[in-house]
């Protein structure tokens, strides 16, 4: 587990915030999850961008009602088997099916908040550091992550979702909706794959 001082400040988040934030990580993992779609025709990535939009639905519209548990019966479907693919892209797709498993739990279950916001970090970031790993031949472990680019890179994103969040006042749907445009715009992953690529 690498470790970060994010995940300590993490812990003092509203409720609101720990699921924006791991909604927001998701999001940037998504572009993984259809990437490995599009090269395998194992489903179809809507399905899994259906999800994630529900979730954003919750955090901006008030009305909004979901149904977590048939989320997550929709997603068990998604989830590739690592032995049916010799693929790489088979392991980021399963770790954003991974995240999104661990937030859906965490809004059927709200004592899970806590510890799932920093699985969700986690994974996005070991979802990097894996595939540097198998680039590079090499570890990356507390002690060299400072001089991974590309680690270093998926912090950064990390705190600045965080500070946008802790800088809010109060549950602020506009800001919310913010993150989620520029995520979307934006349409890159945390392994740097693009939307625009598929």
């Amino acid at each position: 587990m690498l470790r970060n001082p994010i995940q300590l400040r993490l812990e003092k988040l509203e409720p609101w915030q720990h699921i924006t934030f791991m909604t927001a990580l998701v999001e940037r993992m998504y572009p993984n999850y259809a990437a490995f779609c599009q090269q395998t025709e194992f489903a179809e990535p809507q399905a899994f961008r259906q999800i994630i939009d529900s979730i954003w639905e919750i955090l901006t519209v008030k009305t909004a009602k979901v149904n977590f548990e048939r989320q997550l019966e929709k997603l068990e479907d998604l989830i590739p088997a690592e032995e049916d693919f010799d693929l790489y892209l088979t392991y980021p797709a399963i770790d954003a099916c991974v995240a999104l498993s661990t937030l859906l739990h965490a809004l059927l279950d709200r004592d899970l908040l806590m510890e799932s916001v920093l699985k969700v970090s986690q994974q996005s970031v070991s979802s990097v550091s894996q595939l540097e790993q198998a680039q590079t031949g090499e570890e990356v472990t507390d002690e060299n992550q400072k001089e991974v680019e590309s680690v270093c890179a998926e912090w950064d994103v990390q705190w600045a979702i965080f500070r946008a969040l802790k800088d809010s006042d109060g549950r602020d749907i506009e800001m919310i909706k913010g993150i989620r445009t520029e995520l979307r715009e934006e349409g890159i992953s945390n392994l740097g794959l693009s939307l625009s690529d598929q």
